[in-house]
């Protein structure tokens, strides 16, 4: 069975952080293609408003060096007019870019939520049996969800600082250059220290995005309905709360980690954003003084000094949290590039109007190192109803998972009418099966919504119809709001043979050509049980169905029962002809027996309640 490799481990080496981050920027922007002429607006946009950002200094100047010396009011009044109305074009444009960027993100969050979240679902089972509980949400929610922040925040602060920055450059080179080489001297300073504290930050949030999971693990496991039955009759009230507690106090932790980091790096770069302007002041008054500078350049520069520094502080800042959101990335591509177990095939082909044989030829299948099936035969014909028994661990539901590629076998090969089922797309084999087990789950909706949920298109007479089937229509019926009641949390309004009733109904109107039946009706008193086989007898007549039960009473109509120990057929045949060889099945079988009749001892009783399970 292929392994799943851990969905906490991260792709991108801190060490050669440059070079992941232009391939992991690379596959970001694959997400904003369908929104490229948005992009190309938010571009012009933040231009545009860069090169307005410059007129107010520009105008400075010119007051001070042209319209107070000569007096020109006219020129003194269009300047101010100048002043006022570029910022204001810049503010609109500001909130143009806003939207945008706002519209883009939320439309790649959308998109990348569904990717994530159909990506998931394609998994195998045994992805979501060995995911920590809270941790797959965790992705499909907080991951993506700051991948939005990225790129509706971050990256657009990135952009703008960088044309602010490089038109600001162009602006004090173009006023004078002695004075921009005295402020460009600062700038490496604002960018040195950045790497190592991106790095640092980097690995913080990456901690606390796999604390939060944690946290939202123990939520999921303890808030549900399952959870807190559980927790309440186990008394365990305080024990949850203590492992919230460590788990919240390991997230506070971190997170307060993450936020401290770099306090001394912003402390240095507001020093250096007013040590700027004074040394301007000395050269540029030196200048001015020897006669050799206007004293609106000066003015002029250092106002235009804001547009350089300020930008340039944000954006030394701006790429710590660009590098901190790889943090989210990694994550979420790590699921991406996860590759299903269980896919369709190359030219996988459709199965179309199923009968329904089924052939398992030397089948083995085993859960890492433990064997489970071993090189098993079984050859089913359409309509035939097949029991399978055996003491618990024996197989039997895992032959079963193998008929509907839950798991593909170890080696051997299982066929639906002659196709081998790794060769037929996946949708169309699920089509023909429909399973019933013994934990049955229904969502939080009404009972319409969940006896429909594998066939939407159902009409309420079919609906009905199956409900009468399984004996649950006069019990839905009685309720006040009838098929429209919400059924609550994993059903819970409902009681366990109410559920399990629900979910052979749901199964009969999906009308299946295979129907899996795995301890179905296990929920359900010796009454009801009747009822059901009663109902169910006219229905499997022309269906092939698996039946995996401990109550002899549901397989001794079987056309053949097969029973199962460690993995492998040791008896096949009907019900009396496995009594007549008085083998496992016969043993079986007598155990049963004395406990209905009461005839075993305490300790046998136990053994015998399980023994076919």
């Amino acid at each position: 069975m292929t392994a799943i490799p851990s969905t906490r481990r991260t792709h991108i080496d801190p060490k050669d952080l440059p070079e992941v981050q232009r391939a992991t920027l690379r596959r970001i922007f694959r997400y904003l293609r369908p929104y490229r002429g948005r992009t190309m607006l938010v571009i012009v946009a933040i231009i545009a408003a860069a090169l307005l950002g410059l007129v107010p200094a520009l105008c400075i100047k010119a007051i001070v060096d042209d319209a107070i010396p000569t007096r020109d009011r006219v020129e003194l009044v269009e300047l101010f007019v100048g002043m006022i109305a570029a910022p204001l074009a810049a503010g609109l444009l500001g909130v143009v870019v806003r939207y945008l960027a706002a519209y883009i993100a939320e439309h790649v969050v959308y998109d990348l939520r569904l990717q994530v979240f159909r990506h998931v679902q394609q998994q195998s089972l045994t992805y979501f049996m060995t995911a920590k509980p809270g941790e797959v949400v965790s992705r499909v929610l907080n991951d993506v969800q700051g991948v939005g922040q990225m790129l509706q925040d971050n990256l657009v602060k990135v952009l703008q600082n960088a044309v602010i920055v490089s038109t600001a450059i162009a602006a004090i080179l173009w006023l004078d250059w002695r004075l921009a080489l005295v402020a460009l001297a600062l700038l490496p300073v604002f960018i040195v220290p950045t790497r190592r504290v991106g790095q640092r930050r980097k690995a913080l949030k990456r901690q606390a995005q796999g604390a939060l999971a944690e946290v939202t693990g123990v939520l999921l496991e303890t808030l549900s309905v399952s959870g807190a039955l559980l927790v309440k009759v186990s008394g365990a009230e305080a024990h949850e709360a203590q492992r919230l507690e460590t788990k919240a106090a390991a997230l506070r932790d971190v997170s307060l980690r993450h936020n401290l980091v770099g306090r001394w790096f912003q402390m240095a770069m507001k020093f250096l954003e007013e040590l700027g302007p004074a040394l301007v002041y000395l050269f540029g008054g030196w200048f001015v003084i020897s006669g050799d500078l206007a004293v609106g350049t000066v003015v002029a520069f250092v106002a235009m000094l804001k547009r350089l520094y300020t930008p340039a502080s944000d954006l030394a800042t701006v790429h710590v949290d660009v590098v901190t959101s790889y943090a989210y990335f990694d994550r979420i591509f790590t699921v991406l590039d996860l590759e299903p177990a269980i896919k369709d095939a190359p030219g996988a082909r459709s199965l179309v109007a199923a009968r329904g044989a089924i052939r398992f030829e030397h089948v083995a299948f085993a859960y890492g190192d433990t064997a489970t099936l071993r090189d098993l035969d079984l050859d089913i014909a359409p309509g035939q109803c097949v029991a399978l028994v055996g003491p618990s661990g024996a197989g039997k539901s895992t032959l079963a998972a193998l008929v509907s590629r839950l798991y593909d076998p170890s080696s051997g090969r299982v066929t639906v009418d002659g196709h081998d089922v790794r060769e037929l797309t996946l949708a169309s084999l699920r089509a023909h099966l429909a399973v019933v087990t013994q934990e049955t789950y229904l969502f939080h909706a009404s009972i319409l919504d969940n006896l429909r949920y594998g066939r939407p298109d159902a009409t309420p007479a079919e609906v009905e119809a199956a409900a009468r089937s399984a004996q649950i229509h006069d019990v839905i019926a009685a309720l006040p709001e009838g098929y429209q009641t919400i059924v609550g949390d994993r059903g819970y309004r409902l009681s366990g043979g109410e559920r399990q009733r629900i979910a052979i109904a749901r199964a009969l109107l999906k009308d299946p050509r295979i129907l899996i039946l795995d301890e179905a009706t296990s929920a359900l008193d010796s009454h009801n049980e009747l009822l059901i086989q009663a109902a169910l007898e006219p229905l499997l007549a022309n269906r092939t169905s698996l039946v995996i039960a401990h109550r002899l009473s549901t397989i001794r109509k079987a056309n053949l029962i097969v029973v199962l120990d460690r993995g492998a057929i040791v008896e096949r045949g009907t019900h009396e002809e496995l009594l007549a060889r008085g083998g496992r099945y016969a043993e079986l079988v007598a155990e049963q027996d004395r406990v209905a009749t009461g005839e075993a001892a305490p300790q046998r009783l136990q053994l015998a309640a399980g023994e076919l399970n």
